[in-house]
C-alpha cells in the first residue's frame, strides 16, 4: 500500500476524482472472522466487493484505487463483538490480549471503531448481561478504553452491522480524500 503524504503531489487528488475513487473501495474482512452464516449476511449487507486477509488490528477495513494507480489502504479498523457477554469476555480473560490489538493499532497511528452488537448503555448500566462482570468494571473500561485509545465505541443491533460498517468505511474514505485534495 502506498503511504499518502499532502507533501507528494503525485498523491493528492482531484475534488472531481473523489466519487471515482470512493467507487473504487474494497472492504477488507480479517481472514479470522469464523465463516459463519452470519458473516456472509454481514459481507453482503456491506455492498462492496470483500477481500480476506489478516488485518494488523481490528475486523474490518477498506482501501481505494488512487489516480496514481496504487491501492491505499485507509488507517482505520472496527473491532466487532458480538455481543455485551463478548466485550466482557475481552476486558476480563482475554485483556491483554484485548489491550496488545488496540496498541498496534494506537502505534500504527489507526483509528479504531469499537462495534458492539446487540448492546445498548441502559443494558450494561443495569447488568442486564449474562457475564460476572460488574456493570460499573464495565462502564469504567468501555470508557477507559476510549480515553487511552481514542476509540469509537459503537452500539447497534446485528441486523445493522452490515451496513454501519459499509457507511464508517465510505465517510472515513471520503473525509480522508476531502484531506487530500489539490488546492
Amino acid at each position: 500500500m502506498v503511504p499518502i503524504s499532502k507533501n507528494r503531489g503525485d498523491n493528492l487528488v482531484h475534488p472531481t476524482e473523489i466519487d471515482e475513487i470512493l467507487e473504487s473501495m474494497v472492504c477488507i474482512c480479517d481472514s479470522r472472522e469464523q465463516n459463519t452464516p452470519k458473516l456472509r449476511a454481514r459481507l453482503k449487507q456491506i455492498g462492496l466487493p470483500i477481500e480476506r486477509k489478516a488485518l494488523l488490528c481490528g475486523d474490518y477495513s477498506a482501501k481505494v484505487l488512487l489516480p496514481s494507480g496504487e491501492w491505499y489502504e485507509l488507517p482505520v479498523s472496527l473491532e466487532r463483538k458480538m455481543d455485551i457477554n463478548e466485550i466482557c469476555m475481552c476486558y476480563c480473560q482475554e485483556r491483554t490480549r484485548f489491550a496488545k490489538e488496540f496498541d498496534r493499532a494506537k502505534e500504527n497511528h489507526i483509528k479504531m471503531y469499537l462495534l458492539i452488537e446487540d448492546a445498548n448503555w441502559e443494558n450494561i448500566y443495569s447488568g442486564r448481561y449474562r457475564s460476572q462482570m460488574l456493570p460499573q468494571s464495565l462502564v469504567a473500561s468501555l470508557l477507559a478504553w476510549l480515553a487511552r485509545y481514542e476509540c469509537q465505541v459503537i452500539m447497534c443491533k446485528h441486523e445493522t452491522t452490515g451496513k454501519l460498517i459499509h457507511d464508517i468505511l465510505y465517510r472515513e474514505a471520503k473525509e480522508f480524500l476531502a484531506r487530500m485534495v489539490d488546492e
